[in-house]
């Protein structure tokens, strides 16, 4: 291109000393007669020679060739603007499907393999780049996923509260919970919605109390029919921190377990949730079964 305007202006200037010489050699050696005297003598052939039809012509080529130049200056300089432009777009899109990859994949890593599985920074390649998923336990409950290609871009993807996105592999039965006594002796039933086992080693409680005098949870029992098994016997008060059972308990794949709890007095008036942890003292995966207020007597 850029040769292209050299010759271009090469080509005009040759052109315009070539009308400018012939226009003087005709002035001198053949000067009309009609013509009157002019003051200066030949230094304004040029002038006249552009007045006349040919010269008028070349005037009129000079600027459009210049406007040629002109708008091809112009292209060339935006092409490659253009050009750049729609890469960063594309790398920009590149980097956000990455991190939004990175969010799938933290979902299903964490439903496979619980939510202290993600305690780590955790880096995978994909295609030309690659995602870096970066979770907040609680309070925080965040996820953050980078998505990097290159050289070229970096798009980010926050999560919020990501816990309730992941699939809860120990779950409460629908419609289960009742009162075996009413406001002292609860039963539920949960189930094991994964892919594999899982046992539970210790578990925290909290609940509302009927006025303003307490009661604490005196025992868990494990059973559908008598007798059942006692997993937990103590003196348990609401919001305490986590307590190991009296041992662990394991739930299969779509295992179905009754848990039934019992407090020292019939002060309860609901709010009931469980937390159970696969590991002693509430460390490991925990899993939240928030049991409510039973609406009815157990059958």
């Amino acid at each position: 291109m850029r040769e292209f305007y050299l010759k271009t202006i090469q080509y005009i200037s040759f052109f315009l000393r070539r009308e400018r010489t012939g226009v003087r050699v005709e002035n001198l050696l053949s000067p009309s007669p009609s013509s009157p005297p002019t003051r200066g003598g030949g230094s304004f052939a040029w002038f006249k020679a552009i007045l006349n039809s040919k010269g008028l012509s070349v005037l009129f080529l000079v600027i459009a060739m210049m406007l040629m130049v002109t708008i091809g200056y112009v292209f060339s300089y935006l092409i490659p603007t253009k050009q750049k432009s729609v890469s960063l777009t594309v790398s920009s899109n590149q980097a956000f499907f990455l991190a939004q990859s990175g969010v799938e994949f933290a979902v299903r890593y964490a439903t496979d393999y619980g939510l202290s599985s993600l305690s780590s920074p955790i880096t995978k390649s994909l295609g030309r780049g690659s995602f870096t998923i970066t979770y907040e336990p609680t309070p925080v409950d965040r996820l953050t996923s980078d998505g990097v290609v290159p050289n070229a871009s970096q798009r980010k993807i926050v999560v919020s509260s990501f816990s309730s996105f992941v699939q809860k592999k120990l779950v409460l039965v629908p419609g289960s919970p009742c009162w075996v006594i009413s406001n002292q002796r609860v039963r539920f039933d949960i189930r094991n919605d994964g892919t594999s086992d899982i046992t539970i080693s210790s578990f925290q409680a909290t609940w509302t109390h009927i006025g303003v005098q307490t009661t604490n949870l005196r025992e868990i029992y494990r059973g559908t029919s008598p007798p059942l098994t006692t997993i937990f016997s103590g003196n348990y008060s609401s919001g305490e921190a986590p307590i190991n059972l009296g041992s662990s308990q394991t739930i299969a794949p779509s295992q179905v377990i009754r848990i039934e709890a019992r407090w020292q007095q019939a002060r309860v008036s609901g709010n009931i949730i469980f937390t159970f942890y696969t590991g002693i003292n509430g460390t490991g995966e925990s899993y939240t079964i928030n049991v409510g207020t039973p609406l009815s007597i157990c059958p």
